[in-house]
C-alpha cells in the first residue's frame, strides 16, 4: 500500500502541476517528467482529455490514494491479510474519464492478485504510465500487472466496464467466470429551493467536469415545482469557456440545430442546452430538468431507479462539487470490488 500512497503524492505534484520535488518522492526527474508527459500528450489521443482535465482527474486520484483514507478502508477488509492463492483477475477498462479503472488496479493489488488490463482504446496512454510509475515504486508489482494487447486472455475472474449494451456482451462472454460486469449509469443532483449561491456554482463542477462523459457526472436535475433556472445559469457562468471546446461545440451546435427543428422547447446561455424532460441521461452540452411537487414520491422514484443512478447530489447526499471526488470505500455501482476479491 505504501507505493500506491507514494504515488498519490506524486500525482497530487503534478495535478497542480508542481516541478519535481526530489528524489524523495520516489522518481528521478525524468521519470517524474516522463509522467507529467504523458498527462500532457493525453489531448493528442483523446481530445476530451484535455490538460486542465487530466491534471483535475489526478488530484482526484490524490484524493483516492491518501493515506489515512486508505487505511481507514482497508481496515475493514480483516481478510486481507491472510494468505491466500493468488488469482489472475481480468480488468476491462473503460475511456470516458482520465484515470478511470485505476480503483480497480489498487484493489486487485492490495487483495493479493495479478491484473491482467485492457485498457480501451479512448485511454490514451494513461493507465500504462500510471502502471509504470507504480512499478518504478515498488518493482515487485512488474510481476503483479500486465497488459493485454488483444485478447484478454486466460483469467480466473473479470471486472469490466462499459456500455449498457456492452455489459450484456460481457455476461455472456465471462458467464463461466466470477465476474464484475458495470453498465452505463449517470447522476442526478436533487434540489430543495434552498441551496446558496456558492452550492450552485459547486453544482458546475459535478455538470461540466470532464465534458459530463464521466458517470459521477451530473446529467439530471431534479428541482421544485418553482425553482427559478436563471440560478442555475446565473452560478454556471464561470463554465462558458467550455463552448470553446471543439467537440463540445460540435455537440452544442447539433442538438441546438435538431431541436430547433423539431420544435422542442429548451433553454440555453450559449454553452448549455437545458430541456425539461423525464429521461436520465443528457447528450454532452445538455442538462435535462424534471421538476416535483412531492418529495417523498421523488425519494420513491429515485429508490425505483437505483440501478440507473450512479450517485445522487444535494442535501444529504453527496454534497455540492464533490461527485468526482470519491474516496476509496465508493464503489462504483455499490458493488465492494474488494470483498469480491476477497471470494476467488
Amino acid at each position: 500500500m505504501a507505493a500506491w500512497a507514494q504515488l498519490g503524492r506524486i500525482f497530487a505534484w503534478l495535478g497542480a502541476d508542481a516541478a519535481w520535488p526530489g528524489h524523495s518522492c520516489g522518481l528521478n526527474a525524468g521519470e517524474f517528467e516522463a509522467l507529467r508527459s504523458a498527462f500532457q500528450r493525453a489531448h493528442q489521443q483523446n481530445g476530451w482529455f484535455t490538460p486542465e482535465e487530466v491534471r483535475y482527474a489526478a488530484g482526484g486520484i490524490a484524493h483516492l490514494l491518501d493515506r489515512s483514507g486508505l487505511d481507514r478502508w482497508l481496515a475493514g477488509y480483516p481478510a486481507l491479510v491472510q494468505d491466500r492463492a493468488p488469482r489472475t483477475v481480468g480488468l476491462i477498462l473503460a475511456g470516458n474519464v482520465p484515470f478511470v479503472g485505476l480503483h480497480d488496479l489498487l484493489s486487485v493489488t492490495l487483495a493479493g492478485h495479478r491484473a491482467r488490463v485492457k485498457v480501451s482504446g479512448q485511454d490514451a496512454g494513461l493507465t500504462r504510465a500510471t502502471t509504470d510509475a507504480l512499478i518504478i515504486l515498488c518493482p515487485e508489482l512488474a510481476a503483479s500487472v500486465t497488459f493485454a494487447e488483444e485478447r484478454l486472455g486466460p483469467v480466473d475472474a473479470v471486472i469490466a466496464t462499459g456500455s449498457t449494451n456492452t455489459a450484456r456482451y460481457f455476461h455472456h462472454y465471462f458467464g463461466h467466470l466470477p465476474r464484475i460486469v458495470r453498465k452505463g449509469r449517470v447522476s442526478v443532483a436533487v434540489l430543495d429551493g434552498t441551496e446558496s449561491d456558492a452550492e450552485l456554482d459547486a453544482l458546475g463542477e459535478d455538470v461540466f467536469r470532464y465534458f459530463g462523459l464521466g458517470c459521477r457526472n451530473v446529467s439530471k436535475v431534479f428541482a421544485p415545482a418553482d425553482f427559478d433556472t436563471d440560478r442555475l445559469f446565473r452560478a454556471f457562468h464561470r463554465w462558458k469557456d467550455v463552448a470553446h471546446h471543439a467537440k463540445y461545440a460540435n455537440n452544442l451546435d447539433y442538438h441546438r440545430a435538431l431541436w430547433l427543428l423539431d420544435r422542442e422547447p429548451f433553454l440555453e446561455n450559449g454553452f448549455l442546452l437545458l430541456r425539461e424532460t423525464t429521461a436520465l441521461a443528457s447528450p454532452v452540452a445538455v442538462l435535462h430538468l424534471e421538476r416535483y411537487t412531492d418529495r417523498q414520491a421523488l425519494q420513491v422514484r429515485l429508490s425505483e431507479l437505483a440501478d440507473e443512478v450512479q450517485c445522487v447530489v444535494g442535501h444529504g447526499a453527496v454534497p455540492f462539487g464533490a461527485a468526482q471526488r470519491p474516496g476509496p470505500a465508493d464503489h462504483a455501482d455499490g458493488v465492494d470490488t474488494v470483498a469480491f476479491l476477497l471470494t476467488i
